[in-house]
């Protein structure tokens, strides 16, 4: 596993700048991914961004009057997402560290915490859950937490809009035989990466004391087509962004999304 972790760092530390331009080239996941966590974060909410990358989702809520602490395994994204912010005249806290040993490091109760990272990368199902419980533990009652898997047909979505000849590879045989077979992959891809398959995503976040509020598709509807949506007029782009946040959350539509976030309440537990 400690491989797998080094390998990771080393992807993002490698191009944090790719990362940061990531959001804006897919523009349509940071604005439906926003669009429902409004709903619950307000001015002067304390929030720990677990995994959070570059910091694009801390500066956005740090901006908006919150009291913001990323923590990410890459140095490089870190130190990126600090010179940012002063760019930006925002403060937030940020470390590097490791989501399975969160709680090490950092103290306090939060009003919300995202685990927007931790869940692509962490291929065995005990890490996983060694990193919501970390998140867990520093979470208050009541608080709300934001989880994102990459879901399983992400990779195909991808292959259709931007690699067709991906079929043919060896390589992607493994991959594409456990979409085939409905299960969830965990190994090669971009880097070392766990694929969800959309089914799970209940079962495990069930192993939690949470009060599951949504479960939505990121990007909507609109992943698919995504590089023909980004050519039309912004007429066309506003129009279809309304209808995906209206249809994120149904069931049946879920694959058309590369990532799916799990909105969660804490529940109290009576000692």
């Amino acid at each position: 596993m400690e491989d797998c972790v080094r390998i990771v760092q080393e992807h993002y530390d490698s191009d944090v700048q790719y990362e940061w331009d990531r959001l804006e080239r897919h523009p349509f996941e940071f604005a439906i991914t926003t669009n429902m966590m409004d709903r619950y974060i307000k001015p002067g909410d304390r929030i720990l961004d677990i995994g959070g990358g570059p910091g694009r989702y801390s500066i956005y809520y740090a901006q908006r009057g919150c009291d913001v602490t990323l923590v990410d395994l890459s140095s490089e994204n870190v130190k990126f997402a600090l010179e940012k912010a002063k760019e930006l005249n925002v403060n937030i806290k940020a470390v590097s560290g490791d989501a399975r040993k969160v709680s090490k490091f950092i103290q306090g109760e939060f009003d919300h915490i995202f685990v927007m990272g931790p869940m692509y990368h962490l291929l065995e199902e005990n890490d996983r859950i060694k990193a919501l419980n970390e998140a867990m533990s520093l979470l208050k009652n009541e608080g709300m937490i934001y989880v994102s898997f990459i879901l399983m047909f992400a990779g195909m979505i991808f292959g259709m809009k931007n690699s067709p000849e991906m079929l043919l590879f060896e390589s992607e045989e493994i991959f594409i035989d456990a979409v085939l077979k409905g299960n969830s992959y965990a190994g090669d891809a971009f880097t070392k990466a766990f694929f969800i398959d959309q089914k799970s995503i209940i079962p495990f976040m069930d192993k939690f004391h949470l009060e599951k509020k949504h479960i939505f598709g990121q990007e909507g509807i609109l992943a698919p087509c995504e590089l023909n949506f980004l050519n039309q007029d912004q007429a066309v782009i506003d129009k279809w962004l309304d209808i995906a946040m209206q249809l994120c959350e149904r069931e049946e539509l879920l694959s058309y999304s590369e990532h799916a976030m799990y909105i969660g309440q804490k529940i109290v537990i009576d000692i």
